[in-house]
């Protein structure tokens, strides 16, 4: 396992009375994709431009590499950033905006120049050396964006939202593309979303955040798999959350019926929350339910239909290739592995533990 670069210790920031993080705790490995996610406000931006150096926190350390960083200026940190906007210099070629960084470092003219053609390189743009900002599409600006950023080949790279400007089919393409040059370069990268698709396709690690805490740490599988609490949950892809009683191990009580699952230790007549996922959710004959309803609502998605079905009062959400039709009186079942149960928050502030992934 690689080794711990990055550490926040105890980090917290305030803007007037507003608290936007409050002792957060974290660290990063080298070479790793780690992505923060979460709602508008939740802290990861916040928590970026600590690193990058454009925040001071009010409290805490950012250990970098055994050092503590806290106090020094963006441009004495082994890392760059690439924003949303990308902050490239209309006025220049594509070869001045690469070199930038590398002429402030007072770099040769003969290594600048085989920097600028590595760069392209990696990014596929080879050849576009002379071409202006204005000629290129937004896809091709980011990438050389991150061609400036690379190639004064700092440890890590830090991406706030950079995919945000983008339409669907050049975002997706962009993910791929960022997945590629991290493992070609061998760098940490650190980003910046709040869309948890973008997350999920693209990182080693997860922080899911919200209102100045971090909810879950984990892999992907383990976010969406293995939510911590409801909101993470509800965060991350579809969930159907539903208030439920723990009666006993294996059995939960969700709607006035009881159901078998595979969770245990909770206690008896124990308060839950429940979550199933829509794709985990089997329509079939009324009978053969554990729960029965009708059908108010069936759109096509492509590569599946989302069909809503009120059943005991509940609006369920269900992901299946097969076809039904509004109006249909069916029966809905879940096996128990696919019941996920968890303990309801004391608070709304209260903080996941991290899972060391």
């Amino acid at each position: 396992m690689s080794k711990k670069l990055i550490n926040f210790v105890d980090i917290s920031k305030s803007y007037g009375n507003n608290l936007v993080l409050d002792e957060l705790n974290l660290y990063i490995r080298e070479n790793e994709f780690i992505t923060l996610l979460g709602p508008s406000g939740c802290g990861k931006t916040t928590t970026l431009r600590i690193l990058g150096g454009f925040e001071m926190p009010d409290k805490g350390q950012v250990i970098f590499d055994d050092v503590d960083i806290t106090s020094l200026p963006p441009n004495k940190r082994n890392l760059n950033t690439v924003f949303q906007k990308y902050a490239l210099f209309p006025h220049m070629s594509i070869a001045e905006n690469i070199a930038f960084g590398l002429k402030i470092n007072k770099k040769s003219k003969e290594y600048i120049n085989d920097k600028i053609k590595y760069a392209l390189k990696l990014v596929n743009l080879d050849g576009f050396e002379n071409r202006s900002i204005d000629s290129l599409s937004g896809g091709q600006q980011q990438r050389i964006a991150i061609a400036r950023a690379i190639v004064n080949e700092p440890k890590v790279l830090l991406l706030d939202e950079p995919l945000g400007a983008l339409d669907l089919k050049l975002r997706q393409d962009m993910q791929y593309e960022l997945i590629r040059l991290k493992n070609e370069l061998g760098i940490t990268f650190v980003y910046v979303t709040h869309d948890q698709e973008e997350a999920l396709t693209m990182s080693d690690t997860i922080v899911v955040m919200n209102q100045g805490y971090i909810q879950q740490i984990g892999t992907p599988e383990m976010i969406y798999n293995e939510p911590t609490n409801a909101f993470v949950a509800d965060f991350i892809g579809d969930s159907n959350i539903i208030d439920g009683t723990m009666i006993q191990d294996k059995v939960v009580e969700i709607l006035g019926v009881k159901i078998p699952c595979v969770d245990e230790g909770f206690g008896n007549n124990t308060p839950v929350d429940v979550v199933i996922r829509p794709e985990d959710i089997e329509i079939v004959e009324p009978e053969k339910g554990f729960m029965e309803g009708d059908i108010t609502s069936v759109i096509f998605k492509g590569v599946h239909y989302e069909i809503e079905i009120v059943a005991n009062g509940f609006e369920w959400l269900v992901h299946t290739t097969l076809l039904h039709n509004v109006g249909e009186h069916v029966g809905i079942n879940v096996i128990p592995f696919n019941i996920q149960i968890m303990n309801k928050p004391e608070s709304e502030d209260e903080e996941a533990v991290e899972i060391d992934a």
